[in-house]
C-alpha cells in the first residue's frame, strides 16, 4: 500500500478541467506516473468517456483499463521512465468531496487487482455559507477485510495524504489529455443525440436545439479558455526565450573581452 501521493501540477490541470466540464454528472479517467520510495507520482491522466450517465455512477469497463494500461506504456517508451496506471479520479459535482459506499466498494475491486491502486476524488460546484466556490480534493484507498473482500460489508475508507507538485511547464503527455477532451465530450453528446432519435418533428427540433446548444456551452467553457490559456504560456515562453537569448549574446560579449 501506498504511503503517499504527489499529484503534478499540469496533471492536476487537466483533472480539475475535466471536472469542471459538466455539473450534471460526474466525469472520470486514470491516473498515470510511477510508484518512488512508496509514493505515487501522478504525472498525466487518461480521460474517459462515461458509459453509465447516471449522476452518481461512474464505471470504467475492463476495455477502458486496458486500453489505459497500454497508453501508460506507450508514455513509458517515449519518457523512458516506468509509467503505469496508478489508479482512477472521479468528479463529486455539488456533493462532498468523502467517498460514497459506491466509491470503496469500486476501490476495493480494483486493489484487490493492485493493493497500490489510488482514487482521487473532486468536489466542485459547491460553495460555503457565504457563497464562496471551493473545490475540494481527496485521495482514498478501501480497507481490504475478508469480508469486504467477498461483498458481504461496505468497506472504509482510507484517506491518504496527498500533495500538488509545482511544474514550470506543461508535459505533452497532458497536453494531449487536454487536446482530447472536447473530443470525449462531442462523442458522448452524439451518442445522446442518436440515443433520442424520434420521428416526431417537434421532437427533432428540441433535440436539435439541445445538441447545439451542448457544443456551444462546450466551446465557451472548454475551448476558448483552453486556447486563451496556451495563447498566454506561449507568449510567457516567447518572453522567456528572448530574455534568454539577450543574456546568452551579454555573456558571450563578456567572454570575448
Amino acid at each position: 500500500m501506498v504511503k503517499g501521493v504527489k499529484v503534478e501540477l499540469d496533471a492536476f490541470c487537466v483533472c480539475l478541467t475535466h471536472s469542471l466540464s459538466t455539473e450534471e454528472e460526474e466525469v472520470m479517467g486514470l491516473l498515470i506516473g510511477e510508484i518512488i520510495d512508496d509514493h505515487a507520482i501522478v504525472s498525466t491522466v487518461s480521460m474517459l468517456r462515461r458509459s453509465d450517465k447516471r449522476k452518481d455512477r461512474v464505471e470504467i469497463s475492463p476495455e477502458q483499463l486496458a486500453r489505459g494500461a497500454q497508453e501508460a506504456e506507450r508514455m513509458a517508451e517515449i519518457s523512458r521512465r516506468p509509467m503505469r496506471v496508478l489508479g482512477w479520479y472521479h468528479s463529486h459535482p455539488h456533493i462532498t468531496v468523502w467517498p460514497s459506499h459506491v466509491d470503496t466498494r469500486t476501490q476495493a475491486m480494483y486493489q484487490n487487482m493492485d493493493p497500490d491502486f489510488i482514487g482521487l476524488i473532486f468536489s466542485c460546484f459547491n460553495s460555503d455559507p457565504q457563497n464562496f466556490s471551493r473545490i475540494e480534493l481527496t485521495c482514498f484507498q478501501s480497507k481490504l477485510t475478508p469480508a469486504a473482500i467477498e461483498g458481504q460489508e461496505i468497506p472504509d475508507a482510507i484517506h491518504l495524504p496527498v500533495q500538488i507538485c509545482r511544474k514550470a511547464s506543461i508535459s505533452q503527455f497532458c497536453l494531449e489529455a487536454l487536446n482530447k477532451l472536447p473530443l470525449i465530450l462531442l462523442e458522448e453528446e452524439q451518442e445522446a443525440y442518436k440515443e433520442a432519435e424520434s420521428d416526431n418533428i417537434l421532437s427533432q427540433i428540441h433535440n436539435g436545439a439541445v445538441f447545439v446548444r451542448s457544443l456551444s456551452r462546450f466551446m465557451e467553457i472548454i475551448c476558448a479558455p483552453a486556447v486563451q490559456m496556451l495563447e498566454s504560456r506561449l507568449e510567457q515562453t516567447q518572453t522567456k526565450v528572448k530574455r534568454l537569448q539577450a543574456e546568452k549574446r551579454r555573456l558571450q560579449e563578456a567572454l570575448d573581452s
